[in-house]
């Protein structure tokens, strides 16, 4: 596999190393002069130094034939215009951009710019699922299946609490795929597995079905 990766700092250098350790094609590119000799030193011809929102530089690192093109430059803009050239000009059919403020999001999903990778929403799902009572978790989306697998726990008087999994009415489009149980855990269920207050349910579920799932799970309908 040929990767390109625009963006020298920790996690491009780091993704370069790991590719390159499993004997992948790789080309890193750098646009300060500095980051550039340095890297240089250790990955030799693996690098090169220009501005990766630049087609000449772009096509000089050689997209015409990458399999994938990763943008983790430090500016979402610059990471939204690579992934596009590389999608839209060149037709690569893999691109994985970084997201540097999580409230750019929207505009990498608007822009079908995905995967976008936001390490700072990826934190906070890790503290939300360690934290008690922390409720409707994202675990993982999948845009180009149109899924997404969330966690949920289930609350005291809620619809689903003391009912078997296939007495659960949950909307078509979504299925419980397992159960974490308050004394810890986890299994595939069962269609007569009982859920219980306190639980943790894994459902994959077609986007934009959140609410009516969460409405089973917690009472009132109601979520943290």
């Amino acid at each position: 596999m040929y990767v390109v990766i625009v963006g020298g700092g920790k996690v491009g250098l780091n993704l370069a190393r790991e590719l390159l350790r499993s004997n992948h094609e790789v080309t890193l590119v750098d646009q300060n002069r500095a980051t550039y000799l340095r890297l240089e030193q250790e990955l030799e011809h693996v690098v090169q130094y220009g501005d990766g929102t630049e087609l000449w530089v772009l096509e000089r690192a050689g997209i015409g034939r990458a399999d994938l093109v990763v943008a983790v430059t430090g500016d979402d803009e610059d990471n939204i215009l690579i992934c596009q050239v590389a999608k839209e000009k060149y037709l690569c059919e893999r691109i994985i951009a970084r997201c540097n403020n999580p409230r750019n999001l929207q505009h990498f999903r608007l822009l079908n710019i995905m995967p976008a990778v936001s390490a700072t929403d990826l934190i906070l799902n890790l503290i939300e699922h360690e934290v008690p009572g922390h409720g409707l978790v994202h675990l993982l989306d999948l845009p180009d299946e149109q899924l997404e697998i969330i966690e949920v726990e289930v609350t005291p008087g809620a619809p689903a609490e003391g009912r078997r999994i296939d007495e659960i009415e949950l909307p078509d489009g979504s299925l419980i795929i397992s159960v974490l149980p308050a004394g810890g855990g986890g299994f595939v269920p069962k269609p007569d597995t009982v859920v219980n207050a306190g639980d943790e349910v894994l459902v994959v579920l077609d986007p934009g079905l959140e609410d009516s799932i969460t409405s089973q799970f917690a009472s009132n309908g109601t979520h943290g």
